[in-house]
C-alpha cells in the first residue's frame, strides 16, 4: 500500500494554499486518491496557515496527523510541526526565513535566491519549494505540474514559473542524499474528480435546475455564491450579492414564488438574520434551499474553524416553528453533490424551506471522487397545477386543504388560474383571516406534509461489524474519521460498526430504533460541546447513549483522535 502525508506551513501571503492546491493536483492527476485540508487564520497576511495532504493508492476520506514531509516557509511551521514529522521523514525548509539545522531530516535550499537567478524574481519562491516537493518524494513527472502551473498562473509568469520549478526539483535531486520516506510515482491520468465540498453544492445546484441565487459572502460559504457566479452567463443562472442575508433569504423566497428554484447560502450567524424569512417560506409553502456552512459560534466566533454546532436551532428556528422543513447534513464531497439534488427536488414536492448542512471542513477540503452519475438526478417539481376540466382558473386556490397537505402550485402570471398568497395565516385562497377554524386547518395541512416527507428520508448509513460490541454514532463531516475508527479498531479484531446519518430531519426515529443493537455500547460522535445528535437521538426515540465523543476546539477529527477519547472511557481496551 502507498500512503503519504505532506504538509506545506507558512504564513498568509507566502503562497501557501497555491502550492498545497497544485500538489494535491499534480498527485489527482497522476493516479492516487488525495484528501486535502486547509487550516488559515481569519486574516490577509501573516498569522500560521498550513495545507495538508494525503495520498494513497486507495480511497482516502479523512486526515491523519503524522508526516512523512514538512515544506516549512518560516521557522513557525518548523517549531509547531516538527514533532508530527515521523522518524525518517523530512523537513524542507527555506534556509533564508528559517533556522533550521542541516542533517538527515532537515533539508535547507534558498528558495528566494533560486527563483531569483533560474526565474528572475523572488516572488517566485514558493513554485521552487512545489519543485523541491516533489524531488523529495521522487515524482518523475513534472509535465502535469508545468499543466497546473499554466492553469493557476496564466499569462507572462508561465514561463518563468515553469523555470523555478524545475529549479527546485534539480536542486533537490541534486543535493538531497538522506532518503525520502516516501516514494510516489506518476501513474496513468486518473479520470476523477478534485472538488472540495462547497464547489459539489454548487454543481449539484446547478444540476438540479437552479436558476436563482442570492447569498451574501460569509466564511466558509462564500465560495458557494463564487462558483455559481462564475457559471452564471453559461448555465443562465441569476446570481446576487446584496446588502445582507436578510436581503437574500427574501430574495430566494420570492424566486421560489415565481417557480424559480433557489439557493442561498450563509454560516450561523448569517442564518440567524435569514429566520423570519425560513418562516415566510414555511407559512406561504415557497419552497426555498439554504445553505448553513457552519463555523464555531457563538457571534463571530472563530471564522476560519470548523465546527457542528447548528444542529439544533436549524431543526427548530422561527417562532411558532410548527411548519415542516428538512434538514440534510452532507457527509463526503461526493454525497454533497447528490444530496443538493435531493434538497431541490424536496423542496418541491413538499413546497417547504429545506436547510442543508455543511461545515467549514468540508466546505472547504479536496477529495478525489469519481466524475457524478448525471443518470441518478431525477428533477421532481412536485404537484403543478395544470388548466382543465377539473380545474378550472376561477376555481384555483393556492393554499387549498389536501389529504396529503400539498396543495397543486400555479406560478404566477404563467396561467389563468390567480395565484395569492399572504404572509398573515391565511385561507385557502391565500388571503389574510382571523378565523380560529380555518388557522387549524391550515397548520394541520402544512403539518400532514410531514407523513410524505418522512417517507422520503433515508435510514443512517451502516458500516463495519454486522453485531457490534460498539457502535460509533455521527453526522455530517465527521464521516471519513469516524469510518477509518472503525477500520483500524476492526483490524485489531474488535467488533464495531458505525451509524451515520446525512438526512437528520424528520428524525428517522423507527428506522434508528431497528438499527441499533441494543446490547453494543454506543457513542455519539460530533463537532460541537453539548451532544446534539445524541440529545435528538434521546428525545426523538427515547434512548440513551452509553457517551459522547466531542470536539469544539474548532479543529477537526482524526481516527487517532475518536480511538484516544474511546481510551480514556475505557470504551476500547486496546
Amino acid at each position: 500500500m502507498v500512503e503519504a502525508k505532506l504538509m506545506v506551513g507558512g504564513e498568509a501571503g507566502q503562497g501557501v494554499q497555491s502550492i498545497g492546491f497544485i500538489l494535491s493536483k499534480v498527485f489527482a492527476r497522476g493516479g492516487y486518491y488525495v484528501y486535502s485540508d486547509q487550516d488559515y487564520e481569519s486574516r490577509v497576511r501573516g498569522g500560521h496557515n498550513f495545507f495538508r495532504i494525503r495520498i494513497k493508492d486507495s480511497e482516502v476520506g479523512t486526515i491523519d496527523t503524522s508526516l512523512d514531509v514538512l515544506l516549512a516557509l518560516n521557522q513557525e511551521s518548523i517549531d509547531l510541526h516538527k514533532k508530527e514529522v515521523v522518524s525518517g521523514g523530512v523537513i524542507i525548509f527555506d534556509q533564508e526565513k528559517a533556522n533550521g539545522q542541516r542533517g538527515k531530516r532537515m533539508f535547507g535550499i534558498p528558495l528566494s535566491e533560486l527563483a531569483e537567478k533560474e526565474a528572475g524574481n523572488k516572488i517566485m519562491a514558493n513554485t521552487v519549494a512545489l519543485g523541491a516537493c516533489l524531488g523529495i518524494v521522487g515524482y518523475n513527472n513534472l509535465k502535469t505540474a508545468e499543466i497546473l502551473l499554466k492553469e493557476t498562473f496564466p499569462g507572462k509568469t508561465v514561463g518563468a514559473n515553469i523555470k523555478a520549478l524545475h529549479a527546485g526539483y534539480q536542486y533537490t535531486i541534486k543535493n538531497f542524499r538522506a532518503g525520502s520516506p516516501v516514494k510516489l510515482k506518476h501513474k496513468e491520468n486518473a479520470k476523477t474528480l478534485f472538488l472540495n465540498g462547497n464547489e459539489a453544492i454548487a454543481l449539484g445546484a446547478i444540476a438540479a435546475g437552479c436558476k436563482f441565487v442570492s447569498a451574501y459572502p460569509m466564511t466558509p460559504a462564500s465560495s458557494i455564491l463564487e462558483y455559481m457566479a462564475s457559471k452564471a452567463v453559461d448555465m443562465d443562472m441569476v446570481v446576487l450579492q446584496p446588502e445582507d442575508e436578510i436581503a437574500a433569504i427574501n430574495m430566494v423566497v420570492g424566486a421560489g414564488y415565481a417557480g424559480v428554484r433557489n439557493l442561498t447560502a450563509t454560516s450561523g450567524s448569517g442564518f440567524c438574520l435569514m429566520v423570519e424569512g425560513l418562516g415566510l417560506s414555511g407559512l406561504t409553502e415557497t419552497p426555498v434551499v439554504i445553505v448553513d456552512a457552519q463555523r464555531p459560534g457563538p457571534a463571530v466566533g472563530l471564522p476560519t474553524r470548523t465546527e457542528q454546532g447548528d444542529l439544533q436551532f436549524l431543526l427548530y428556528a422561527h417562532h411558532g416553528d410548527e411548519f415542516p422543513r428538512a434538514v440534510l447534513a452532507a457527509s463526503t464531497v461526493e454525497d454533497a453533490f447528490y444530496l443538493t439534488v435531493k434538497a431541490f427536488n424536496l423542496a418541491d414536492k413538499y413546497q417547504i424551506p429545506v436547510l442543508l448542512l455543511t461545515d467549514h471542513l468540508l466546505a472547504t477540503s479536496y477529495q478525489t471522487v469519481k466524475p457524478f452519475d448525471l443518470k441518478k438526478v431525477k428533477i421532481d417539481r412536485g404537484s403543478l397545477y395544470k388548466a382543465g376540466k377539473n380545474a378550472k382558473a376561477e376555481n384555483y386556490k393556492r393554499h387549498r386543504v389536501t389529504k396529503s397537505g400539498i396543495s397543486p402550485r400555479a406560478f404566477p402570471g404563467l396561467s389563468e388560474a390567480l395565484v395569492v398568497t399572504d404572509a398573515d395565516e391565511h385561507g385557502e385562497d391565500g388571503h389574510l383571516i382571523e378565523d380560529a377554524h380555518i388557522r387549524s386547518s391550515q397548520v394541520e395541512k402544512r403539518l400532514r406534509k410531514y407523513n410524505g416527507i418522512r417517507g422520503e428520508i433515508e435510514a443512517p448509513q451502516v458500516y463495519g461489524a454486522s453485531k457490534p460490541e460498539l457502535t460509533l454514532i455521527s453526522w455530517g463531516s465527521s464521516y471519513g474519521a469516524v469510518r477509518e475508527a472503525v477500520e483500524i479498531l476492526n483490524k485489531k479484531r474488535m467488533r464495531v460498526n458505525m451509524l451515520h446519518f446525512n438526512e437528520l430531519w424528520p428524525f428517522p426515529a423507527e428506522k434508528v430504533l431497528n438499527m441499533l443493537d441494543k446490547k453494543a455500547v454506543s457513542y455519539v460522535v460530533e463537532g460541537n460541546a453539548t451532544g446534539q445528535l445524541a440529545r435528538l437521538i434521546r428525545a426523538e426515540t427515547g434512548m440513551k447513549v452509553s457517551g459522547t465523543i466531542l470536539k469544539y476546539d474548532g479543529r477537526p477529527f482524526t481516527p487517532a483522535y475518536i480511538i484516544d477519547k474511546l481510551r480514556e472511557e475505557k470504551a476500547i481496551t486496546w
